[in-house]
Parts: structure tokens; sequence; C-alpha cells
């Protein structure tokens, strides 16, 4: 995702996705995930719902070996909506949240990012309550795991050099937004100025597609990756072929490695 000046060697920064359920990694970010993972640098993926041995989590695991996203990262808390997601583990909502901060802030000092990207605060355009706390998780974590003090059992301090919010801008949730939410559901988006980052990610769009498609059981539930599924080929690369962020904390580091740019 970064060049270097000629003769010189830059390190590829680490990139850690932060979602709330598995398929978000893939709709939201995919593309970003793919064309980082592509370029060479370690990227990984923390779900905040689900569990181990559930159906979710393996293709979950699909998902993200088809992104270069390495193994699954489950929290294990249970959707929402769907208790039997993490049988005998609390919702994330209902989990306290200095240990579900605790957990993540675990995750940000072992894989140690210089990037984190997750929901944005309105938890994209559904809204979805898990999207919302986990984006409010993230947010602690990422500052949290840079104070040494605070959780000290999950390991040495380590501050990410950005956190960047995926989003949809108003005029794309104009466009786009009969086709990604169901008819008559609020859409939750941003102001266009205030996304920092356009990236296309129309090279990647077919691993991202792939992606997306490995969660059977949403496809055949008719959930948003079966209404892709529904669509030709050509609409469906149209509507995942860009992704937008907005960076949390103002402008970014000049240095090369910190921006989802270029």
């Amino acid at each position: 995702m970064t060049a270097g000046s000629v003769g010189r060697q830059v390190r590829l920064p680490r990139l850690l996705g932060v979602f709330a359920h598995p398929d978000d990694e893939s709709l939201i970010a995919g593309g970003l995930l793919a064309r980082h993972a592509g370029s060479g640098a370690r990227t990984a993926v923390v779900t905040a719902t689900w569990a181990e041995g559930t159906a979710r989590a393996a293709e979950l695991a699909e998902a993200l070996r088809i992104l270069g996203a390495g193994e699954p990262r489950l929290l294990g808390y249970a959707d929402a909506r769907v208790p039997e997601s993490a049988p005998g583990a609390a919702r994330l909502l209902d989990a306290p949240l200095d240990e579900a901060v605790g957990q993540l802030v675990a995750h940000v000092r072992e894989f140690r990012p210089e990037i984190v990207v997750t929901h944005d605060a309105y938890g994209n355009l559904s809204g979805h309550p898990d999207h919302v706390h986990t984006h409010r998780v993230t947010v602690l974590a990422v500052q949290a795991a840079g104070w040494g003090r605070l959780y000290p059992e999950a390991g040495d301090a380590w501050e990410p050099g950005a956190l960047y919010l995926a989003t949809h801008p108003d005029s794309a949730a104009q466009a786009l937004g009969s086709a990604l939410s169901r008819p008559g559901r609020a859409m939750f988006s941003v102001p266009d100025e205030w996304v920092d980052v356009t990236l296309d990610v129309g090279p990647w769009v077919e691993r991202k597609v792939d992606a997306v498609m490995a969660h059977r059981s949403e496809v055949a539930r008719g959930a948003l990756p079966g209404r892709l599924a529904a669509l030709p080929p050509g609409e469906r690369a149209r509507l995942l072929s860009t992704e937008w962020y907005v960076r949390q904390g103002g402008a970014a580091p000049a240095e090369a490695g910190f921006g989802l740019g270029g």
C-alpha cells in the first residue's frame, strides 16, 4: 500500500480490521484487506461475535483465506439477534465494556498494527447495534493499547499509527442504497466532505466477491451476500468496487505507511 523513494525500502504497515460479524470484513473492507495483503503486508481481522465451532466461524475462515487476512480472531460474544451464535456466552451488547475492550487490546498488542480499520460511529449503512458497539470498543481499545498501565496483563503497550472508519458518503448511499439496504429501512451515511479516502478496489473486486460468497449461510438466507449473489456479475462488481474511509482523529502522519490512499 505504500511506496518509498527510489533506493529506500519502506516496511509495509501491518493492518488489523475489527468488525462485528462474520461477513462484515468482506462486505465493508474486503477490497482494502485484499489489496493490503496482496502488497505483502501482514493483515488480520478480529470479529466480535460468533464462536469457534459454529458454521459462520468456518465461513469466516474461508473468507479470510481468500482475502489473505490470516486465521480468524474471535472475541466469542453472541450476535445481538442470534443467541446460538455463541452458546452460553453473553451478547456483545451485554458484555462488560471493560472486558470487551481488554480482549481487543490483547489482540492489538499482540499483532502490533500500524493501521486499524473498523465500522463508523453509525454502524455503517444498516446502523446494526453490534456494528455501533464494535466501533465504540475499537476506538477505546486503540487508545488503551498505547497506555501501558491499562490492561497490563494484555502485553506490552502498542499505539497504532492510524484508525480508519469504513463508511458510505451520502452521495454513494443515494446511488447504491436501494441495492444494499432492504426497502423501507433507514440508511446511515456521512456527508461527502467527511470522507478522507475513496479507494478504488476494482483490481481486487473479484477476490472481494469470492470472500463475500464464502459466507454461504448468509447467501442462503437472503441477507446482503445473498442479494448480491442474485445480481448480474457486472452490477455486483459495480456495487463493491469502491470503499470509503474516514480517518479518526485528524490528518494522517506525513511518513509513508500510515494512509490508505496512493
